[in-house]
């Protein structure tokens, strides 16, 4: 599993750039959910989005997920790109794989790299 340091993350397993205003879907979850087959980003540019509300809906050949979005602030861009390229979240879930930009975000319930790993270890077993 990987986790940048530089990041913060949710128990519903969203993670958020602080510096960037960038969110999307963790490693983690995208191991879990395994081949994604189709994403639809539920919120444009210009919208305000609110912690906790769903950002994303996902689908893999496994299951479906709704990502939320892991602060609060406007939505300044969207990764439009992923609706052709859904497999960009398996193969790069913290770089191409983004979903919403935020601006003026504001990080929701979230943790750090250290206590995402050690929540996502005791779910392990």
């Amino acid at each position: 599993m990987n986790a940048p340091a530089n990041l913060k993350y949710t128990k519903s397993d969203e993670w958020f750039d602080p510096a960037t205003g960038k969110m999307g879907l963790t490693d983690y979850a995208q191991g879990q959910l395994s081949d994604i087959v189709f994403v639809e980003i539920l919120v444009e540019a210009g919208d305000a989005v609110e912690a906790g509300t769903a950002i994303a809906s996902v689908e893999s050949v496994k299951a479906s997920a709704e990502i939320y979005a892991s602060a609060g602030g406007s939505a300044v861009a969207v990764n439009e790109s992923l609706a052709d390229a859904p497999e960009v979240l398996n193969s790069d879930p913290y770089g191409a794989g983004w979903m919403v930009q935020l601006e003026n975000g504001a990080p929701g319930e979230v943790m750090d790299a250290a206590a995402y790993e050690a929540y996502c270890a005791e779910r392990e077993h």
